[in-house]
């Protein structure tokens, strides 16, 4: 039945161009679910759209993304924030059954008020090497010695330090269009960088891809959550749980679920390097291999696991079993390696 009387409902997300067409394709799925629903998107500039310059280890990439558009969710001046799903950590949800993630480390003024309600089918999760536009090189080995690799994630140049110590690396930040003209300008010291496949895709600039990284080809494990979109609501909403649950996939969401509960007993986040890959080998066996490695590349743990993972309970512990297994490898020592020598204000 048309409520036609009914307020919009308000999409919230960072104010880029990557950040508008993912909440513009949350908008669009919305309205096939329910035609009648009238859906505004708001807009806005969180801590590290701000702040384009300071790499992201020496920030608190906890919360970059996530404070302001989380304080209007809590206030009730927006409905559901659209994210991506690597920007927000969190544990799993309790062992009811449903695929609903409350949060624990968004700011200490909210952490109990908002839960990630939906994650929908994931898109590509792998890494991609976009060469400077006029040099000629199409993969990671021919980069030739002294190349200039631009990154902010040390999750990607410590892997990369391990396999190719012959490159240099550059901090680079903003919008894909920004990194992009950082990049190809012919002044700039750049020769490549790397970034998420799925964000140069929906943005239609899959063309710009010179070569897609996986731990089988380029040798990089993506970051957790990569390539999937998180719908964070008011803890409790049930009106909007409701309302995103035909968005959620089974598959995306077990997946994302063990690589984050990974990620959560090894008490990581966006400023150090694990790397993980799943991939479902059956109908309900999931594969999940993660890396750890050391900043400067020199230590590294790595394993592959295959589970049967038909629940939430299932997804946490395929995770934490994994976790496990790195830390008798010798993961804890390489993460209490790069905490101890961790920015101050960090």
């Amino acid at each position: 039945m048309v409520e036609s009387s009914r307020p919009p409902l308000r999409i919230g997300t960072r104010r880029s161009k990557l950040a508008i067409v993912q909440a513009e394709t949350i908008r669009d799925q919305l309205k096939h679910v329910d035609p009648s629903l009238s859906i505004e998107i708001e807009t806005l500039h969180t801590a590290g759209d701000r702040d384009k310059v300071t790499a992201l280890p020496e920030m608190n990439a906890k919360s970059l993304w996530t404070t302001e558009l989380e304080e209007k969710l809590t206030s009730g001046e927006l409905d559901v924030i659209v994210h991506c799903l690597k920007g927000i950590l969190g544990p799993l949800p309790p062992s009811s059954g449903t695929l609903i993630l409350t949060r624990t480390d968004m700011p200490t003024a909210t952490p109990e008020t908002c839960e990630l309600a939906a994650i929908p089918a994931r898109d590509d999760a792998r890494d991609a090497l976009i060469v400077k536009s006029g040099l000629p090189y199409k993969n990671l080995k021919e980069l030739p010695e002294g190349s200039v690799v631009g990154t902010s994630s040390v999750r990607r140049s410590a892997q990369l330090r391990r396999l190719y110590p012959h490159l240099k690396f550059a901090n680079l930040r903003g919008n894909v269009e920004t990194r992009l003209a950082k990049v190809d300008d012919p002044e700039s010291e750049y020769t490549c960088m790397i970034m998420s496949a799925a964000g140069l895709q929906r943005l239609g600039l899959q063309d710009r891809i010179d070569q897609y990284l996986g731990s089988n080809n380029g040798g990089i494990f993506h970051a957790v959550g990569q390539g999937a979109l998180g719908l964070e609501i008011r803890k409790g909403d049930v009106s909007m749980q409701k309302l995103l649950e035909p968005l959620s996939d089974q598959k995306s969401t077990l997946a994302c679920l063990a690589e984050r509960e990974l990620l959560r007993t090894l008490e990581g986040g966006c400023s150090v390097p694990i790397g993980v890959e799943t991939e479902w080998v059956d109908s309900d066996k999931l594969k999940l291999a993660a890396i750890v490695v050391s900043l400067d590349g020199s230590q590294s743990v790595e394993q592959t696991l295959i589970a049967t993972v038909q629940s939430v309970d299932e997804a946490g512990a395929l995770g934490k079993y994994m976790a496990i297994m790195l830390i008798e490898d010798g993961a804890e020592g390489i993460l209490k390696g790069i905490t101890a020598n961790r920015p101050s204000k960090d």
